[in-house]
């Protein structure tokens, strides 16, 4: 950190003006994860996690008209469901919310910053910012400034003095939220969403900061948009040191669409998805089984797997309360850039070893209450409980099976085995195949990588 004494971290947070989406839901979970793991390293009080709510928005606006109900009352209504959907995911609060409206004081001095310094000007009641202005803009997304300018979806309008400039502040229209404008415009307006979460980092974090993160989605224009105002406003040569960015989230192999009907909110699937209402730890569980990197594939079968998990891991969990320190090999997984496949093949490791306390002490850490109350998965309309097979053709006819280890786990354990070999750890590696083949599982490396069938 910049600061020994003070870990800081900004994570982009929601829009309020509807439910969260599936896809929303995994760099809440994946940045908890970090901040867990951060307070872990360097003491609860010295770690300052910021995540931001966007209140001010065209999409609230248009929202609020549709339903016709007042601004604030759809954000209150928006934020209070945001919030129950991502306790039930097992998320710390941060350390600080911060709500757009409240800052628009630091959104103008900033704009205020940028326009004395020549990165900034006024055209129409509009303060725009001077992309051309600043020599190595798109450094983040690696862009060169034609390819952006061809695949920007930019406002074209007459006023902008190059098509890749983007709006800091803009005039309100009668029936929108507006504020006092920054550099003497005398109409009311409102900012731009990239300014927002510049003010919000530089109000609670400073003019530079350790961890910027948030989806992959927003690496462009967003997060490229949010250095060029924090760097040129103060002049320096980072927002923040590190920039870390989630994979994209599909459904069942295909894009997460409205027009597809495989749209997914976190509250859908708390209450009924495909005839199941399914408990938070459990989504919790499906989403860390995936590198936070990699794109992630949302599928009905291995919710169940994560669930069935949960539910064995926990019954055994009931016989012994022990408490003990995190296991090393825990916190050693996810200091290696979160790895997560690694983190769940040791906890696998943890249970097939009987060591109940580690695996417990484990996930408490990792945000699961290890109660298996708290993970009771109800059947709309019938109980059904697990670990059972369940057909999505037919959710309420399940049959009671043994268990054997998921596709999912086994490649989980290959992957913990391939980053112990990629590190020169051979003891390690040797370990998981020799496990591995306790279970039937054959492994086969060739200079492609490791393949592995069922012993006959």
């Amino acid at each position: 950190p910049l600061d020994p004494a003070r870990v800081r971290m900004y994570v982009c947070g929601p829009t309020v003006y509807d439910f969260a989406h599936i896809g929303n839901a995994r760099p809440v979970i994946v940045f908890d994860v970090l901040f867990r793991l951060l307070r872990h390293i360097y003491g609860e009080s010295h770690v300052t996690y910021v995540r931001n709510i966007t209140d001010v928005d065209d999409k609230i606006n248009a929202r609020a008209a549709e339903r016709g109900i007042p601004i604030r009352e759809l954000t209150e209504e928006t934020y209070k469901n945001f919030k129950s959907d991502i306790e039930a995911l097992g998320c710390l609060p941060p350390t600080v919310e911060p709500r757009a409206t409240e800052h628009i004081d630091e959104m103008k001095a900033l704009i205020e910053r940028l326009v004395a310094a020549g990165h900034a000007y006024v055209a129409e009641g509009h303060v725009l910012f001077d992309v051309p202005s600043m020599a190595d803009y798109g450094k983040l997304s690696s862009r060169p400034l034609d390819e952006m300018i061809a695949g920007a979806r930019v406002e074209v309008a007459p006023y902008k003095r190059s098509p890749t400039d983007f709006v800091l502040w803009k005039p309100s229209k009668p029936a929108e939220p507006g504020w006092p404008s920054p550099c003497c415009i005398k109409s009311p307006g409102r900012p731009g969403w990239h300014i927002e979460c510049s003010a919000m980092a530089w109000k609670h974090l400073g003019e530079t900061f350790d961890i910027h993160g948030g989806g992959i989605d927003l690496v462009f224009p967003h997060h490229e948009n949010e250095i060029a105002q924090s760097r040129c406003a103060f002049h320096t040569g980072v927002m923040a040191n590190y920039w870390l960015h989630n994979g994209f989230l599909q459904v069942e192999g295909e894009k997460m669409s409205k027009s597809l009907g495989n749209f997914v909110t976190i509250n859908e699937l708390r209450e009924n998805w495909l005839g199941y209402a399914w408990p938070g730890e459990a989504l919790r569980f499906n989403m860390l089984r995936t590198y936070y990197r990699q794109p992630i594939d949302w599928t009905f079968d291995g919710l169940d797997e994560s669930h069935k998990t949960l539910w064995d891991w926990y019954g055994y969990l009931d016989a012994d309360k022990t408490n003990t320190e995190v296991p090393p090999s825990i916190i050693a997984a996810l200091s290696d850039d979160l790895n997560t496949p690694a983190l769940i093949a040791e906890l696998h490791n943890l249970r097939r070893k009987n060591e109940a306390p580690k695996l417990r002490a484990a996930l408490y850490f990792l945000g699961f209450s290890c109660k298996r109350k708290d993970i009771q998965r109800r059947a709309v309309g019938v109980e059904v409980h697990p670990p059972t097979v369940v057909s999505k053709a037919s959710p309420h006819a399940p049959t009671i099976v043994a268990r054997p280890l998921s596709k999912a786990e086994i490649e989980a354990l290959i992957a913990a085995r391939t980053a112990a070999r990629a590190r020169k750890d051979f003891k390690e590696s040797d370990r998981i195949r020799d496990e591995l083949a306790a279970m039937g599982v054959v492994l086969k490396d060739s200079k492609d990588g490791t393949n592995w069938e069922i012993a006959r």
